[in-house]
């Protein structure tokens, strides 16, 4: 039996996807902003070739408009400029919102009469739907990062995405 240092995995195990990696923009935290984040996101993994389900953009699209949205109507007073990070693995991706409000919100189910906040709960839905994950994190400068983590293709089990 031969010896010495084990065999290297084949260059394409452990090369990173050329898709992969992390970008970040900033916008100010204004209405205007919403729309123009999610063009971005979706022009971004237009750009990078990333193997997205339509399914799941659909759904991330939406993901990327209403943290946005919460961001700009509830954090702008203490974060005029937000930021939207996105991270590309090779079977996943990432989108976060950062403002620099302390407050944490909490994912509610609205009423039928209400006329918003079921944001967060959409956001969760959405995420739990394609079998993701999503959080709240404190940043290093006070505020919070609100993130969801998709497949970039829905499981076979997962039921269609809803919208």
């Amino acid at each position: 039996m031969p010896s010495g240092p084990p065999a290297e995995p084949p260059e394409e195990l452990t090369s990173p996807l050329a898709y992969e990696g992390v970008w970040r923009f900033t916008a100010p935290a204004l209405e205007a902003s919403v729309p123009q984040a999610r063009h971005a996101v979706r022009d971004l993994l237009a750009e990078q070739c990333v193997p997205v389900a339509a399914a799941i953009m659909d759904g991330l699209l939406l993901i990327v408009s209403e943290l946005v949205t919460n961001a700009v109507r509830h954090a702008a007073l203490l974060s005029p400029q937000i930021a939207v990070q996105v991270t590309l693995g090779a079977n996943w991706l990432r989108v976060a919102v950062e403002d620099d409000h302390p407050y944490r919100p909490k994912a509610l189910e609205a009423d039928q009469g209400d006329v918003g906040g079921r944001g967060l709960w959409l956001v969760k839905t959405l995420t739990a739907e394609v079998g993701g994950k999503c959080g709240v994190e404190h940043t290093r400068n006070g505020g919070k990062a609100i993130w969801a983590e998709l497949p970039l293709i829905p499981p076979a089990t997962s039921p269609p995405l809803l919208l």
